[in-house]
């Protein structure tokens, strides 16, 4: 099965009210855990890669390992590249195999984001990938990605229907209160429930609505998009971690927003905690272990978990490979 690209699965996400999940790798076992989840449950996925894994793993790694996956899963792959700093970065994974890249211009005034999204897409679109942009900026920190809270900013409705019109980009990312990292929110800016669990404040789900208006039936991504779960989080900190206060985005708004236009939902936080969650346990019940097969195989029972979680209850797209492989052998 060769990697496929993402217009075929932003076409069915889209009409069947689900999202892709768009899973940001870095070493085997994360690719394992997540495609042998998907495999298992007949999902398509999206495998991403930020310029710190790539930093971190090397990018030939990377594709390989991906490639590997492929081999032994029979579900449609696309290989992604997260927040794509500038051109040749883009075209540099565009080069190396990658189906889909995204062109972080969000740091740019409007019109300077859109005059070089179209360099992106203009070649990008010469080898046939997709490309996806951002409007709006979202707080937190992921890699290289750094946004302080004031610096945040909404996408703005009236703009992205221009932007989609003179970028020719394929999909959107937009601003609507998600962020970056595993403390997505300050605990002044939830409210407690009745077990003193922080609630982070809502979705702005009434741009989203607007953007859809602007732009009907075109794909919308989220990113920073973990729900930062707690049963990771508690198993670190139980095992010597100190995540206190870490809190994410609630599944169920994360749910709604896949049944509407948003078509791929970034998640790499709740991966990494997964994976930590598993070597930390690992190692407070067996300190004489030094074997890196025995821990991080842990770790990777733990985001294949988590992967299956969220391709059931937040994402909805189990079962949807056959359909997206038929879209793309009837081209």
């Amino acid at each position: 099965m060769p990697l496929v690209g993402t217009k075929e699965m932003f076409k069915k996400a889209y009409e069947g009210g689900y999202a892709i999940g768009a899973f940001n790798v870095n070493n085997m076992e994360i690719v394992q855990g997540i495609t042998e989840a998907a495999a298992e449950l007949n999902s398509p996925v999206i495998l991403q890669a930020s310029a710190g894994a790539r930093k971190y793993a090397k990018g030939p790694y990377l594709r390989h390992l991906v490639e590997a996956a492929l081999e032994v899963n029979d579900i449609p792959v696309a290989l992604h590249l997260d927040h794509g700093a500038d051109f040749e970065t883009c075209k540099a994974c565009i080069d190396d195999g990658f189906t889909s890249v995204m062109f972080d211009g969000s740091h740019y005034d409007f019109k300077e984001n859109i005059k070089r999204t179209q360099e992106v897409v203009a070649y990008a679109h010469e080898h046939g990938v997709c490309v996806e942009a951002e409007l709006g900026k979202l707080a937190g920190i992921e890699d290289d990605v750094k946004v302080a809270a004031h610096e945040a900013a909404y996408t703005q409705p009236e703009e992205v229907e221009e932007f989609v019109k003179e970028t020719g980009v394929d999909s959107l990312a937009i601003a609507i209160g998600t962020s970056h990292g595993a403390f997505k929110f300050k605990p002044e800016q939830c409210t407690r429930n009745a077990d003193g669990v922080l609630v982070p404040p809502e979705l702005r789900f009434d741009i989203l609505a607007e953007i859809e208006k602007k732009i009907p039936e075109f794909p919308i991504v989220l990113h920073g998009a973990s729900s930062v779960i707690p049963k990771y989080v508690k198993i670190i900190n139980d095992n010597g971690g100190k995540l206190d206060d870490a809190v994410g985005i609630p599944e169920d708004q994360l749910r709604k927003a896949a049944k509407s236009a948003v078509c791929k939902i970034n998640i790499d936080s709740d991966l990494r905690l997964a994976l930590t969650a598993g070597i930390r346990e690992h190692f407070m019940a067996h300190p004489e272990h030094f074997d890196p097969r025995q821990y991080v195989a842990d770790g990777r029972s733990y985001i294949k978990e988590l992967v299956e979680h969220k391709i059931k209850e937040v994402l909805g797209s189990d079962g949807r490979a056959p359909e997206i492989l038929e879209l793309i052998n009837a081209k």
